[in-house]
């Protein structure tokens, strides 16, 4: 799938339509993405909107979201095709019954034609490569082989299905995978993609973001939100970084609790939103909660 664009700029004013609030380098990954049939690797801290790229990127092209989340235990069946076997089985037990003149390897053969064939996200998005963004969501949370296996599907846009034989396409689909860093990702799988890494916003760009999504806060309360967060990750020892997700979260939540001014009280009753470590709880004592607001950190 090829995007409809002439250069990174109109890649940004395409995610913008969606919601999304690009910047320079992210539309220039995704516009060489485009261009050479490259898939892009992103990599950066959970809730810095990596999945988020190729949602928006969907949604404002109209092509076809094809997504494999990755997990541990991941097998390659469930990435790109299985077979039906209750399917097979019947048709196996049908014949047996009938009987007649066809041979066992004639039978065998027979269960493993397309119309036993399912479908999975790789084996979709390559049927569809025209019109397809796949997306490969957290790929270090899955095994090795998995990789190995992608390495084939990345370098011919090809699958090899072993009782039917290759399928290919002469378009490939929009290819983008995300990692959150739990593990390396392989330099073989690197070395044929394009690369991009997230950090978290800076602050004018959180500050668009948190406008655009929850135009409803008052601009003095989003101006404290997102100050409070760029204070908290670049200058706070957290244990886990609290991402883009997390901002909205708090801003859709003080929204909804209807908050005309952040005080350190209203950071203790909603910090949930922002803060998943016990570790990260303690941190926030209602001084260092003032200090932060203050500016004093």
């Amino acid at each position: 799938m090829k995007i409809n664009a002439k250069a990174p700029e109109d890649i940004t004013n395409l995610l913008q339509k969606s919601g999304y609030i690009s910047d320079i380098g992210i539309s220039t990954a995704l516009f060489l993405a485009s261009r050479l049939s490259r898939p892009l690797l992103i990599e950066g801290q959970p809730g810095c909107g990596k999945t988020s790229v190729a949602k928006a990127l969907a949604e404002v092209t109209g092509g076809t979201l094809v997504r494999l989340q990755c997990y541990r235990g991941l097998g390659i069946e469930n990435t790109s095709y299985e077979w039906d076997y209750m399917r097979q089985f019947l048709r196996i037990r049908i014949e047996g019954e009938i009987g007649g003149e066809n041979s066992i390897e004639s039978v065998e053969k027979s269960i493993f034609e397309e119309e036993y064939l399912l479908e999975r996200p790789i084996l979709k998005a390559l049927r569809e490569s025209d019109k397809s963004i796949l997306l490969i969501d957290e790929l270090d949370r899955a095994g090795e082989e998995i990789e190995a296996f992608l390495l084939e599907f990345l370098d011919e846009n090809q699958l090899t299905i072993p009782e039917i034989g290759t399928i290919s396409s002469e378009e490939s689909p929009l290819i983008i995978i995300t990692s959150n860093r739990t593990r390396k990702i392989s330099d073989a799988l690197k070395r044929r993609c394009l690369y991009l890494y997230l950090d978290p916003p800076e602050m004018e760009r959180e500050m668009q973001i948190v406008k655009m999504k929850v135009p409803e806060l008052d601009g003095h309360i989003t101006k404290q939100v997102v100050e409070f967060m760029q204070t908290i990750r670049y200058q706070e020892n957290l244990m886990r970084i609290p991402g883009i997700s997390e901002t909205l979260d708090w801003a859709m939540s003080l929204s909804e609790l209807e908050i005309e001014t952040i005080t350190p009280e209203v950071v203790k009753r909603s910090i949930s939103t922002i803060m998943k470590e016990p570790e990260d709880l303690k941190l926030m004592t209602d001084e260092k909660i003032y200090q932060i607001l203050n500016g004093k950190d």
